[in-house]
């Protein structure tokens, strides 16, 4: 049993958050700001590839509410929405979603994701082609 399927059950203590049938919020001990929340749905499932369209809007449906909370309990300037899967940086075999409040001088690094200078318009094609090819099947 995973380390969040044994919080779900109990086992383990966890700073909860939220609850319901289907999903369980709680605080992330590692804290990367002040508020780090790690959402999960109680079903174990290991990543975004094994999700179902069900459990992911399940899962989803509760970012906006648990956002708001953390924004009205602290004033971030911000919120990173994350999901790590795989390598190399999934830790917890156990989807989950970190919701990162982001606050002035927070030391909080993200890599960069805009390498908009280093394609061409052939890229994005052939980028396009091969995702499209995958779609639906």
């Amino acid at each position: 049993m995973c380390v969040f399927c044994k919080i779900v059950a109990g086992e383990i203590p966890a700073y909860r958050l939220y609850e319901d049938d289907d999903v369980l919020a709680f605080l992330d001990i590692t804290q990367g700001t002040k508020g780090h929340t790690l959402l999960i749905p109680k079903k174990h499932v290991n990543n975004v590839y094994e999700m179902d369209e069900a459990l992911a809007r399940t899962l989803f449906a509760k970012v906006p509410m648990l956002a708001r909370a953390l924004k009205k309990a602290f004033n971030p300037i911000g919120l990173n929405v994350v999901n790590n899967n795989d390598q190399p940086l999934q830790s917890v075999y156990h989807i989950h979603l970190h919701l990162i409040p982001r606050y002035e001088n927070d030391g909080m690094k993200l890599t960069t994701l805009n390498r908009m200078s280093e394609l061409k318009e052939d890229d994005y094609t052939a980028i396009q082609e091969a995702v499209v090819a995958h779609v639906n099947h």
